[in-house]
């Protein structure tokens, strides 16, 4: 499922135009940079912008096999790589939390361990679903 784009014309916010790092500015907004997790102590934030600008790829190149009426099962193995990529992100992402996050929190200790262990356990079960 893609991203649909914004209408021509759309303003589009800078990145000075957002709002600053830990605040929420909005229901559905997310923050764009968290010091301190996973994926950015262990030097992965780049390897994963690659293979998530790849699999953006991927889905312009279904949206155009579509628009082509390409054959069904060629779109389908390709629809299947894409899938494929973004479980290895989200299985990497999850490696990263549970090396730094979860593990961190266990060292530490107390209520926040027992959060993080429940957290990261409701995303396993997600991913497993999916």
């Amino acid at each position: 499922m893609s991203i649909p784009e914004p209408p021509p014309g759309t303003p589009v916010p800078e990145q000075d135009e957002r709002p600053p790092d830990g605040q929420d500015a909005g229901p559905g907004d997310v923050p764009t940079t968290h010091a301190g997790h996973g994926y950015l102590s262990s030097n992965h934030k780049a390897d994963y912008l690659r293979r998530l600008r790849r699999i953006e790829g991927q889905a312009r190149g279904l949206q155009r096999m579509i628009e082509e009426e390409k054959y069904c099962i060629d779109i389908l193995t390709q629809v299947s790589a894409m899938t494929s990529a973004l479980q290895s992100v989200a299985l990497g992402l999850l490696d990263d939390h549970l090396d730094h996050c979860v593990a961190a929190a266990v060292t530490n200790g107390g209520d926040e361990a027992e959060e993080k262990l429940k957290e990261a356990s409701k995303a396993i079960a997600r991913l497993v679903r999916s």
